[in-house]
C-alpha cells in the first residue's frame, strides 16, 4: 500500500463524512409546511363554501397546509370560540376568522396573538385594533355595499315609496354596517319612508323565513324590500313566493349565490349587492401567510364588491367577479 493511495482514501473518505453532515444539517433545518386554521362564522351557507373555495386556491398556491372548520350555524358563538382555541392549543402558524361576533371572539383572538399565533380577520369586523390584537381586516365594504343597495333602491322607486328592511343579527359588524349605509342611503330621499327598519331575521334562512312571515301586513304596504345577507334574502324571497308578492314589491339583496341569481333571472330579485367570497378567502390566507414570512400588510385590505342587475348580470366583467376573479 502507498503513501499516495493511502492520502487518496483518507481525502475521499473526510469528503464523504462533510457531504453527509452537510446533507444531514440541510434535511434537519429544512422548513415545515406552514399550517393555516380558516374559521367561518358558519358551514351551511353558500357564501361559506365560496371563502373555502378561495382559501384552498390559496393554500395551493402558496403550499401551506388549510385547517378549514366553523360552526353549523353563524349564531353558535360559543362554538366558535371552542374552535378558535382548540387550534391555539393545536400550535397552528396562523388563523384566518370571520368573527361571529364582533365582541365576544375578541378575547380568543387576543389569546392566539399573545400565543404568537397571527390572526386575520375576514368578512365582519372586530371590535380590536389592527397590528395590535390581529394583523389585518380583509373585507368587503360593507357600508359601501349597503349605500349600493339603497341607491339601487332609490332608482327603482324613483324615490317614491315605503321600504321593508330585514336586518340581519345585532351581533354581526358586516350586516349592522350594510344596514347602515342601506338607510343614510334612504333618508337622502324625501319620497322614501321606512315602514320597518327594526327587526331582525336570524342566522338561517328558516328563521328569516319566519320573520317575514311575522312581516306579511307590511310586506303587503311595501313597495320595496331589503334584506342584507344571503339566508335572510332567500327567507323572504321565500315569503314573498307564498304570497304572490314577487314582481309586486320590489326587492333588493346581498351576496349572489345561485339561488339568488336565478331569481333575479325570473325577475322576483332586481338588484343583488355582491361580495366576492372566494377572493376573501384567497386574500385572507395570503396575508397571514405573508406576514408570517415577515411581508409588510395592510391593516385593512377590501375583497371587492359590485351591484348585479339584470342589465349587467352578463356582461364579461361581472360573470368574472362572480366566478371569484
Amino acid at each position: 500500500m502507498t503513501r499516495s493511495w493511502f492520502r487518496c482514501t483518507i481525502l475521499a473518505a473526510a469528503v464523504f463524512s462533510a457531504l453527509f453532515i452537510v446533507s444531514a444539517c440541510g434535511k434537519k433545518d429544512a422548513p415545515s409546511k406552514l399550517t393555516i386554521a380558516v374559521i367561518p362564522k358558519g358551514t351551511t351557507h353558500s357564501y361559506w363554501k365560496s371563502v373555502h373555495a378561495g382559501a384552498i386556491n390559496a393554500g395551493n398556491d402558496l403550499g401551506v397546509t388549510i385547517k378549514y372548520d366553523g360552526p353549523m350555524q353563524e349564531s353558535d358563538i360559543a362554538g366558535q370560540q371552542a374552535l378558535v382555541e382548540g387550534f391555539i392549543a393545536d400550535g397552528v402558524d396562523g388563523i384566518v376568522l370571520a368573527p361571529t361576533s364582533d365582541a365576544a371572539l375578541l378575547r380568543a383572538v387576543q389569546d392566539a396573538t399573545a400565543k404568537k399565533i397571527p390572526v386575520v380577520i375576514i368578512d365582519s369586523a372586530l371590535k380590536g385594533e389592527a397590528g395590535k390584537d390581529y394583523v389585518s381586516y380583509v373585507s368587503t365594504n360593507n357600508k359601501q355595499g349597503g349605500v349600493m343597495a339603497g341607491d339601487a333602491m332609490t332608482r327603482i322607486l324613483n324615490g317614491n315609496g315605503k321600504i321593508v328592511m330585514l336586518r340581519y343579527a345585532e351581533y354581526s359588524a358586516s350586516t349592522n354596517e350594510r344596514e347602515a349605509g342601506f338607510l343614510e342611503s334612504i333618508h337622502k330621499t324625501p319620497g322614501l319612508t321606512m315602514l320597518v327598519d327594526n327587526r331582525y331575521a336570524g342566522a338561517t334562512e328558516a328563521a328569516a323565513q319566519t320573520e317575514a312571515e311575522n312581516l306579511l301586513d307590511q310586506l303587503r304596504q311595501a313597495d320595496g324590500v331589503f334584506c342584507s345577507n344571503e339566508s335572510a334574502t332567500l327567507g323572504m324571497l321565500h315569503v314573498l313566493e307564498q304570497n304572490n308578492l314577487t314582481g309586486k314589491v320590489h326587492f333588493v339583496g346581498f351576496d349572489a349565490t345561485d339561488r339568488e341569481v336565478d331569481a333575479m333571472k325570473k325577475g322576483e330579485i332586481e338588484a343583488l349587492v355582491s361580495q366576492n367570497p372566494v377572493n376573501m378567502g384567497y386574500l385572507g390566507v395570503k396575508t397571514c401567510v405573508d406576514h408570517i414570512q415577515g411581508k409588510s400588510v395592510d391593516p385593512v385590505i377590501d375583497s371587492g364588491v359590485k351591484l348585479i342587475t339584470p342589465a349587467n348580470l352578463n356582461d364579461p366583467e361581472i360573470q368574472k367577479f362572480l366566478a371569484g376573479g
